[in-house]
């Protein structure tokens, strides 16, 4: 007789038609959970946008929430829709996993002490970021960031994206233990015909023998996109024959004064803006035509992006320290620089200059960063079923 399958509770803040790297970490799970288990996402809906869950290959339950102003999030307010709380009532979950430790997440760790089932929390940002800049004050930081540690505290198991924002959430916020790294993966497979790929994109925007930089990304002043623009204005100063063409891919709340910087500057002929492209293929092959991402973020803990660009074989430029920079080895498989305009637009020069040393480290970073969210997957799910069993039998080794 065969094992029953067991059901996992995804729990998170934010879903679909709204799209960030938590969005697409979830989904991906998900989809490849699908192969081992039964998988119900809960998540908010939004009142402005209604979206067709069907074609998940998994159960989407969705609950009230509440437009925000002045940013890209809406609040969920599960608490306040019993519609949504008899449905996951309904519901013998084996195991919660919260991808956020907002109204979701928090309901998600309650339906887990109330079954007497692991709940494990996946820390994907670095929150207390967030909160000093939305409250501008230390104290309330603090305060806002003991909060969400206690809902850490409240599970089995917190598991970190990579080491950086393991030892951020143990030494600087307060949670109680290292927590276990599980990094994340992306479903993107390497361009087969590479020539083709870039031939592509080459006759979609008109491109000759320019070298390509891109971003991709919500289109928020939290990626330090402005940074970009003001570094890449410096590089045309310095070097005015440097043939380039930049590329923004995404959206978001800052397009409208990203595009006054950009004509600011006089950096129309040099920067383009492409919106959002959800063509997967496409996407795919935009990273193979590019010679360089730009990724300057200091807010992204690990951005499913950086693996995507290593999928193509395309390095990445980050800052020193940054969290996103601490899976790189610095011009063995990614690149970096100090965090001012000069010296990143210094670092795009140098970088563009040599292109010998830049595909090497684009195929280190292949080797060593690419990661299958197939391979990621089965270690989730082997962790999911000791979990499970160490809660039923303590004496089960974990």
């Amino acid at each position: 007789m065969k094992n029953k399958k067991i059901t996992v509770g995804l729990f998170i803040d934010s879903f679909y038609p709204f799209v960030d790297g938590v969005v697409l970490v979830v989904d991906n799970y998900a989809k490849k959970l699908t192969k081992y288990c039964n998988v119900v996402v809960f998540c908010p809906k939004y009142s402005h946008s209604e979206y067709d869950d069907s074609i998940f290959p998994y159960k989407v339950v969705r609950c009230h929430s509440i437009k925000i102003p002045t940013i890209d999030y809406s609040l969920s307010v599960p608490n306040a829709d019993f519609k949504f709380l008899n449905s996951l009532s309904d519901f013998e979950l084996d195991i919660v996993h919260i991808h956020s430790p907002f109204t979701i997440g928090k309901i998600g760790v309650k339906y887990a002490k109330r079954k007497n089932i692991p709940v494990i929390a996946t820390m994907h940002s670095q929150f207390k970021r967030d909160f000093k800049k939305a409250v501008k004050n230390d104290m309330v930081t603090n305060m806002l960031t003991k909060k969400l540690i206690h809902v850490f505290d409240e599970c089995d198991e917190c598991w970190a994206v990579n080491k950086e924002v393991a030892r951020i959430f143990h030494e600087e916020y307060g949670y109680k233990k290292l927590p276990i790294v599980m990094g994340n993966a992306t479903e993107m497979l390497p361009i087969k015909d590479f020539r083709k790929a870039c031939e592509l994109i080459n006759k979609k925007y008109i491109l000759t023998d320019e070298k390509v930089l891109i971003f991709v990304g919500r289109i928020n002043n939290i990626k330090n996109i402005f940074f970009i623009v003001e570094a890449l204005a410096l590089v045309h100063k310095r070097v005015p024959n440097l043939n380039f063409k930049m590329f923004f891919i995404g959206c978001g709340q800052d397009e409208d004064n990203l595009k006054n910087l950009i004509r600011k500057k006089h950096m129309t002929r040099y920067i383009k803006m492409c919106g959002k492209i959800t063509d997967r293929e496409l996407l795919a092959s935009f990273y193979a035509r590019s010679d360089l991402f730009l990724f300057p973020s200091l807010y992204d803990s690990s951005s499913i992006v950086q693996i995507e660009a290593a999928s193509q074989k395309t390095p990445v430029l980050f800052i020193d320290g940054s969290a996103t920079a601490s899976t790189v080895t610095k011009d063995v498989n990614g690149f970096t620089a100090k965090n001012n305009i000069s010296d990143y637009a210094n670092a795009i020069i140098r970088i563009l200059n040599n292109d010998k040393n830049r595909k090497i480290v684009g195929a280190n970073a292949y080797r060593d960063l690419y990661k299958n969210w197939d391979d990621n997957i089965k270690d989730v799910y082997n962790r999911y079923n000791k979990l499970i069993a160490y809660k039923k039998n303590t004496n089960f080794p974990l």
